[in-house]
């Protein structure tokens, strides 16, 4: 196995995003002028923080809820929300509080596809420095997803799916995705989604697993062991700064995956990390 080199990997080449023909003309004329804070359509930067603070909040949210965590007034956002309801980004529930809408799928979709897309020279690499099966993944929601793979060329390897859903706790990856997440917002997700066993050394518990998200703090990556599947054991490191919650992986068979192995293959990992992070941010820069 070789150790990790500093050879640069080519950034993704820059896309263009086309305009929607979907322009809200009312409120881009007023913000143009006002402006935001960063020189963009102001009413364009509060709805987008809108959807998030909901996705934040696990999907769904009252006006009331919004407006204390936005620190807008209720007819801002009033008259925001309405907007995301006719495109479809938002949906009104029968008890009117808003949920997240099902057009934001097809955006989601297809920026995972995009995202991997890109990740997939960085995982190339790992899989050539460390002879193990690498992913990156993203929390969706209160779920991990795995939007891009790059196999191991061993007869024995790990057949994680591109798009397979897992839950965070028994998984590298989705300790390294929490990692810095407040305990409290933790303990909600685990309260949402429970702990289930996918074998006997999964972690169960609500204060075992925010432990293990210490020694993930501490150690500088995360470790699945066992914890998913048996006999397999995962090393995993967030990507610094991605736009979305972004993680990327080496799995393998635990007699592979030692803790001599580990030793090595970390650095890697970090590394990679660390250039995708900065190939990421030079693509937003360009756009």
């Amino acid at each position: 196995m070789r150790t990790a080199r500093s050879r640069p990997l080519r950034p993704p080449e820059r896309t263009h995003a086309v305009p929607s023909s979907r322009a809200s003309t009312t409120d881009a004329t007023k913000s143009a002028s006002a402006g935001g804070g960063s020189g963009g359509v102001q009413s364009l930067e509060r709805a987008f923080d809108l959807l998030e603070r909901m996705a934040d909040a696990g999907g769904e949210v009252g006006l009331s809820e919004l407006s204390v965590s936005s620190g807008l007034p209720l007819p801002t956002i009033h008259r925001l929300m309405r907007t995301l309801v006719s495109c479809g980004y938002v949906r009104q529930q029968t008890n009117r509080r808003y949920a997240l809408g099902p057009r934001l799928i097809r955006l989601g979709e297809s920026a995972s596809r995009l995202l991997g897309t890109w990740a997939r020279p960085y995982l190339a690499r790992l899989v050539e420095e460390t002879g193990e099966t690498a992913n990156m993944a993203l929390l969706d929601g209160d779920e991990v997803v795995y939007v891009a793979q790059v196999p191991s060329k061993h007869s024995m390897r790990m057949f994680t799916e591109v798009g397979r859903r897992v839950l965070p706790h028994s998984t590298g990856v989705g300790k390294a995705l929490l990692a810095r997440t407040p305990p409290e917002e933790v303990r909600a997700l685990l309260a949402r989604t429970g702990m289930p066993a996918a074998t006997e050394k999964t972690i169960t518990t609500p204060d075992a697993f925010l432990s293990a998200l210490e020694q993930v703090r501490a150690a500088g990556y995360a470790m699945d062991d066992n914890e998913q599947e048996i006999g397999v054991r995962c090393l995993a490191v967030p990507v610094p700064d991605s736009p979305t919650a972004a993680a990327i992986s080496i799995s393998g068979p635990s007699g592979r995956v030692t803790e001599e192995a580990t030793e090595r293959i970390v650095p890697v990992l970090q590394e990679v990390a660390r250039q995708l992070s900065q190939a990421l941010a030079n693509t937003a820069a360009q756009a």
